[in-house]
């Protein structure tokens, strides 16, 4: 079943202009845009109708850098997806992108979809990956491409020495091998 939502009459701010329009929401995503009084959005009709005179009309928020369950250090961050995307909800934030994180010895794709499964079913808002590689060898070098297909487009690597406890990463592997 469909649902519509009609905010009419509102100061409506997107990233290049502020303009008086009426926004048609249609399955949680903006299906029209129209000026405010306009032939077009005076014929629209939704179930629900909010009347933003006088307000402002702002996008949701993305935050590009968060940490839901990330163990880091001998600790791990305190919000889970459930608790941490209902916090970013009720602050007008709508997706987040999280760090999945690669086991040492562990694929990069075991890595993805263990935050995969931590994810799915437990978030009030979008999310999408960045990728901790915490064990980078010729084989994982290999995997990125093929995640990169899967919308992940970033990956992220240390370079500690071993002493510092933490995955000598990056710095194993001869720049050759990444060509």
């Amino acid at each position: 079943m469909s649902t519509r939502t009609l905010i009419r009459g509102g100061l409506v701010v997107t990233a290049s202009d502020e303009l008086h329009a009426d926004v048609l929401v249609e399955d949680g995503g903006v299906a029209a845009l129209d000026a405010h009084g306009s032939d077009a959005a005076a014929v629209w009709t939704a179930d629900r109708v909010l009347d933003a005179t006088d307000r402002y009309v702002i996008p949701g928020g993305v935050d590009v850098h968060t940490h839901m369950e990330l163990p880091f250090g001998g600790t791990f961050a305190s919000d889970t997806f459930e608790t941490g995307t209902r916090a970013a909800a009720w602050g007008g934030t709508t997706t987040l992108v999280d760090f999945a994180v690669q086991s040492v010895g562990h694929s990069l794709r075991e890595g993805l979809d263990a935050w995969y499964a931590k994810a799915d079913g437990n978030c009030a808002v979008d999310y999408a990956f960045h990728m901790i590689m915490s064990d980078v060898t010729p084989a994982t070098l290999r995997e990125m491409p093929l995640l990169i297909q899967e919308g992940i487009t970033s990956f992220k690597g240390f370079v500690r020495s071993r002493d510092q406890g933490f995955s000598g990463g990056v710095g194993r592997v001869p720049c050759e091998v990444a060509a």
